[in-house]
């Protein structure tokens, strides 16, 4: 019975600790998701198991081994959090693979990056074409971050009310307004006033349309 006791005892024990340590560092490691925070996870995994089914080990020693390993992830925190020099060293720093469009040799041969690993995470981002990158940046985390040159990013809805003030529109025809030409800027209230400054009604008007310039012509 006490064979059978004492590993439930210490898998109880150590599963509070961790709960514990999660909860204290969990976010923090979970943040940086860098190389440093990785080995880390895995050796408090080891710990954990070892404290709760290593039967063979004594567990307060483990114990105490294991909270010296956090006291010194909490010293290092706190140290590289002032020191941002060290924390570069610590935790790493980003590479940039793709500048202004063109792809930095020496850096991808620095951080062992292939030419297919750039395309799998590329593609995984929805780009197929490494021309329509301009900037690429591998973060410590190891995802790639892109930033697609300007003619290839997605045209906002803001861009696209800019792109139809620049070409006449039309919006009112035989005395109706057209609703599917109507803009966020040059929108139906917009419409009204414009007709109410010129005394008239919209139902009265032939033709109306917005110019180049943002002036709105009538035809009576």
């Amino acid at each position: 019975m006490e064979d059978l006791m004492q590993p439930i005892i210490r898998t109880g024990i150590s599963y509070i600790v961790l709960l514990v340590f999660t909860y204290l560092y969990g976010k923090r490691m979970n943040s940086q998701l860098n190389y440093y925070s990785f080995a880390l996870s895995v050796t408090v995994g080891s710990y954990i198991a070892n404290m709760g089914f290593d039967t063979n080990l004594k567990f307060f020693p483990t114990l105490a081994s294991f909270l010296t390993l956090i006291f010194i992830f909490f010293l290092s925190s706190i140290f590289s959090f002032k020191q941002r020099g060290f924390r570069k060293y610590l935790s790493g720093q980003p590479i940039i693979i793709i500048e202004k469009g063109e792809i930095n040799e020496f850096n991808m041969r620095k951080a062992k990056y292939s030419i297919d690993d750039l395309k799998q995470q590329i593609r995984e981002q929805g780009v197929f074409k490494i021309d329509q990158i301009e900037t690429a940046i591998l973060e410590v985390s190891g995802k790639l971050s892109i930033e697609k040159k300007e003619e290839y990013q997605p045209l906002l809805k803001k861009d696209k009310d800019l792109l139809s003030s620049e070409i006449p529109i039309e919006l009112i025809f035989n005395g109706v307004i057209i609703t599917k030409n109507l803009t966020s800027v040059y929108n139906k209230e917009w419409v009204m006033k414009q007709c109410k400054d010129r005394k008239i009604m919209a139902k009265d008007v032939r033709y109306g349309v917005v110019g180049r310039n943002g002036v709105f012509y009538v035809m009576n």
